[in-house]
Parts: C-alpha cells; structure tokens; sequence
C-alpha cells in the first residue's frame, strides 16, 4: 500500500479570503516524478488576481504559487534529468499533451489542448494542482528546470515567471547590439526586463509612470529613464524604439506608445489589462508597426534563460517574506509597493 505524503501549505479557501496554514496530500513519486523541497516561492501578480478569482471561476481551497526554486530529495525510477540534491525550479505549468505542433517544438506554454497549471488547475487525470506556497511539490521531470550554481535560490524562483516572460519577447523579436528597446512599468516584470535587455546588449529605455524608481533603473541597466505622466515624453520619443516590452496591467494610450516605435517596431504586451484595449490603425499603418503578444516560454526556453541569467550573474531583485506576511504581501503588489519581487521563505510555513 503507497504512502501518502501529507505536507504542509499556506492556502486561501475562497476567493479574497486571507491565507491559512493547512495541508495537502502529493501524488506518489511515479516513475518518471522528481519530490522537491521547496526552498523559496515567489509571489507573482497572477497568484493575486487567481487568488481573488478576478480571472473567472477558479478552484477552491487554493495553494498559489508558480515561482518555485527548491532541492530534489527523491527521484522516480525512470529520472534520467535530475538526482537527489540538485537544484531545481518549476515554473507556470507541470504538464502539457507532448503530441501537438506546439508542444513538439519545445512551445508548451501554447499546447493546443492546454498545459496543466502549476496551481488551479487540474491534471489530465482530473486532480487538481496545488503550487509553490508549499514545503514540497511533486512534478514529471521534463517539466522540472535546472537553477544553475550562478543564481542563488531566492533569487532565481522569480525567474521562473518574470524573467522567462520577459525573456522571451527580447529574444523573439531580436534584442540585442544596434537596437533600442523600452521597457513600459518598472515592477516585478520590468525590473526584470531591464536587467536582461541590457544583458543582450541594447539600449535600454525605462517608461515609468513616474521618476520615482528612476535611480534603480539606471542602475539594473536602463540607459535612459522617462516619466509617462510627463506630456513631453511622448513627443521626446517618437519614433525611437525597435521594441517596447510593456509590463503593465492597466488600461493605457496605445497609439501614442505605438508612435514612439520605429519604422517595422514592434510592442509586445506581457501583462494582462483587466478590461479591452483600443487604438487607432493609422498609428500602426504610419510605420508599419505591430502589436503583440507572449506569453512566458517553453521549457527549453525557459532553462536557455536560467543558463543566460547564470552567465549574466541576473537574478531577482527580491524582498524575503514569512508565510505570515503573505496577505500583507498581496495588498503591497496591489499599491506596487514592492521594489520588486516578494519571495516567500517556505522553511516559515
């Protein structure tokens, strides 16, 4: 007869209600399973609006959490990737079909059937996930990320999400020497954005609301600093990026951001505005500019960026917090009161 391992959580039982201490029952190491003690949880804007259900229906009692760095203690029979002791990350789903176009191509953040979440959601068996604000997880090796010996722990569980979705549209869409690059909201995402778009080799342009960060951005890497709220700016800056990262989840003037794109520019939306955008055709005609989108990366991706940030010396700027603090945490994020990552120390849970 297996043994269940019951291992203890912080957890929120409904949407918006405050965080508990309580337990859940891990699924028995398969074969082809890697158990991880989880060290550090990072605490990203996801977990909040999910935890406050303000994405549709999500599934109760909840244990957030997609930002995971932590150590393997037990390995399935048929492990080949990780052994006890390595370090290791999971970040924003622990599964996908493995049969589609996309998922063959090393693309399973865009599985056609849908990848498994991390946390609220359910297994291809129908058990529901449960995330990082845990003492241990267990995971399918191939969805399981090697955290080089270069980035410390806690700095790297934020990676997982925030440095791999803003990797990924610099890398896509061609950051590096000769280009110029804007980085819109200098938060958990943009802070991270700056550090690896100046790692690539471009210049580096913070748009922030206000200059209030503006001595941490030159300092994590931006060459240049602006105010949004500053009517000059745009008129400063028209015509001047080859790409804008735009970080934010609010509701903004997308033409007038489309005009500070260069002719072919390209702005890639990371963050998730709760209501539709609007803009007008002529500020995209004018240049023959784009609007897109990404969203986080694939698992070879996403080790490409751990490796990438390893040799870069990148990782998180990171507030380490108690399991405690975790409701104190989210209305901080909310206020972006938060210079620039929340990590949760799980030994605390």
């Amino acid at each position: 007869m297996p043994v269940t391992t019951t291992v203890p959580v912080i957890q929120t039982p409904s949407a918006g209600a405050p965080f508990e201490r309580s337990t859940v029952e891990l699924r028995d190491v398969g074969p082809n399973d890697v158990q991880i003690d989880i060290a550090f949880a990072g605490i990203c804007h996801s977990d909040i609006h999910q935890a406050r259900e303000e994405w549709g229906k999500a599934i109760f009692p909840m244990v957030p959490g997609h930002e995971i760095a932590g150590v393997v203690t037990q390995v399935g029979s048929d492990v080949s990737k990780h052994e006890v002791g390595d370090r290791v990350g999971i970040g924003c789903f622990v599964d996908s079909c493995r049969e589609c176009e996309n998922c063959l191509a090393g693309e399973q953040q865009f599985c056609v059937k849908g990848n498994v979440p991390t946390y609220n959601g359910r297994q291809y068996t129908g058990e529901e996930t449960y995330g990082g604000y845990a003492k241990q997880i267990v995971a399918d090796e191939n969805y399981v990320l090697s955290i080089p010996e270069g980035i410390a722990l806690d700095e790297a569980a934020p990676l997982l999400c925030a440095g791999i979705t803003t990797y990924s549209p610099l890398k896509h869409w061609g950051a590096g020497p000769g280009k110029k690059v804007a980085v819109v909201g200098m938060g958990g995402l943009g802070h991270m954005a700056v550090k690896i778009a100046h790692a690539m080799g471009a210049e580096v342009t913070v748009i922030s609301q206000t200059l209030s960060k503006q001595e941490d951005g030159l300092k994590l890497g931006a060459d240049h600093y602006y105010a949004s709220s500053d009517p000059e700016t745009f008129k400063a800056l028209r015509s001047s990026f080859d790409l804008i990262i735009n970080t934010i989840s609010a509701d903004m003037d997308i033409d007038a951001y489309a005009r500070t794109l260069r002719l072919n520019g390209t702005m890639v939306f990371v963050g998730l505005p709760e209501n539709p955008q609007s803009f007008s055709a002529g500020s995209l005609i004018g240049g023959r500019r784009s609007l897109a989108g990404s969203n986080i990366g694939g698992i070879p991706e996403t080790q490409e960026m751990l490796d990438f940030c390893a040799e870069h010396q990148i990782g998180a700027e990171i507030e380490t917090i108690s399991a405690d603090d975790v409701d104190d945490a989210y209305e901080r994020v909310v206020a972006s009161k938060v210079r620039y990552r929340f990590v949760i120390d799980t030994a605390t849970i």
